[in-house]
């Protein structure tokens, strides 16, 4: 083959791949045009609210007693009888017999005692006849002595004063026995000190007990008390906490105690009794102690609790609730979503426009997903509560996909 042939043959395959490259390119489809995301970011907000009434604070703590003690026979013997409620879990009401000792040596005693002093008695009413007898004879002996000088005073023992001082002495002494030998029997009877139930007890008939042997332990149910264990400025915002006196009914701060039984929630209404006056060593916090009255009684059920059996249950002693405590009273204090405040104690409000502005608080209390503050707020302005990290004054953003507030 030539040249010229070989040539013209390269020209004509070219020509025909330009050709052909023009033809595909013109039959290729418009390319999609997609509009560009917006540089302005995205945010979530939520409501700034106006708060009312006292500021909560919460807290928890385990329900101990009010009053809590050990049942000590004063005197030792024979347990003869047991009241059929003195057990653990029962329930007993001041002034009741528990439980009773063998009393027959103390009765012994008591007549024994009796003797001594119906003896003494005796001896100190001879006595007194012998003294009142000294004396008219030393009154009829003085008179016969008048133009003769003699002492101006009887000799005492003459006059048998010691004598009658010594049977006056014996017959207190008799007595006081008697007394004690009385009372030794009256506490072979043992009583209730108040109402209230049984925590403990070891007590049998046919056991011997010794006097100051702790044999049960019981503790009252008229009032219940829970530690709540506060921050500094949680305890602040309970109004005069430091005013307050251990059951000082006059002045009360109230409460509420929850606590949950299977799956309810049952409250009971109480107060803050006082405030301990030393800090935790360890977790550094103020113990306040909510007392609550008639604590034994059904609960009241929340959160649209329906009691099983259509009874409520008691608060026990021993279990861990939580508490809600009335506050400070303000009137200048907003909700605003916990998610809301930021770091340095601040929120960032989105204005219309989708503007940021910064706003610094002051937080009261931060309870779930509620945060109480004071600032340059109002109600229904729109916080920021995700979407950035950072933000400037005068930012925009927007809060829903191609829109701003």
């Amino acid at each position: 083959m030539s040249r010229l042939t070989s040539l013209l043959v390269t020209v004509g395959v070219l020509g025909v791949s330009v050709a052909l490259a023009a033809l595909l390119i013109s039959l290729a489809p418009e390319p999609t045009r997609t509009e560009q995301p917006p540089q302005t970011p995205f945010v979530q907000t939520g409501p700034v609210a106006t708060g009312s009434g006292p500021v909560p604070v919460f807290g928890s703590g385990t329900v101990r007693p009010d009053a809590e003690v050990d049942i000590v026979p004063q005197v030792g013997g024979k347990v003869v009888w047991v009241e059929q409620g003195f057990q653990s879990g029962g329930r007993i009401t001041a002034g009741q017999t528990l439980f009773r000792l063998e009393d027959i040596d103390y009765r012994h005693r008591v007549r024994e005692a009796e003797a001594n002093v119906a003896a003494s008695r005796v001896a100190f009413l001879k006595e007194q006849e012998r003294a009142s007898i000294a004396r008219a004879q030393h009154a009829l002996y003085s008179s016969r002595q008048e133009d003769v000088s003699s002492p101006n005073g009887a000799n005492p023992l003459a006059l048998r004063e010691p004598q009658l001082k010594a049977a006056q002495a014996a017959l207190d002494r008799d007595e006081a026995r008697l007394a004690d030998a009385n009372l030794a029997l009256g506490r072979t009877e043992v009583t209730a000190p108040f109402d209230g139930y049984v925590q403990e007890e070891t007590v049998d008939v046919g056991r011997i007990v010794a006097a100051g042997q702790s044999v049960a332990r019981v503790f009252a149910s008229d009032a219940v008390e829970i530690v709540v264990p506060l921050s500094d400025s949680d305890a602040a915002l309970i109004p005069g906490l430091w005013s307050l006196s251990a059951g000082d009914g006059n002045r009360r701060v109230a409460a509420q105690v929850v606590a949950r039984f299977g799956e309810g929630s049952y409250a009971w209404r109480g107060y803050v009794d006082r405030g301990e006056t030393s800090l935790d060593r360890q977790t550094r916090t103020i113990d306040i102690i909510v007392r609550v009255p008639d604590p034994f009684r059904a609960g009241r059920p929340t959160d649209g609790t329906i009691p099983i059996g259509g009874s409520s249950p008691p608060l026990l002693v021993g279990k861990y609730v939580e508490v809600k405590i009335d506050g400070l009273e303000r009137d200048d204090y907003f909700l605003v979503p916990r998610a809301a405040l930021q770091s340095g104690n601040e929120v960032w409000i989105v204005r219309d426009g989708g503007v940021v502005h910064i706003v610094p608080v002051q937080v009261l209390q931060r309870t779930g997903d509620v945060a109480y503050v004071t600032g340059d707020l109002e109600s229904g302005q729109a916080v920021v509560t995700g979407g950035i990290r950072f933000t400037t004054e005068g930012m925009r953003v927007q809060t829903e996909v191609g829109q701003t507030p």
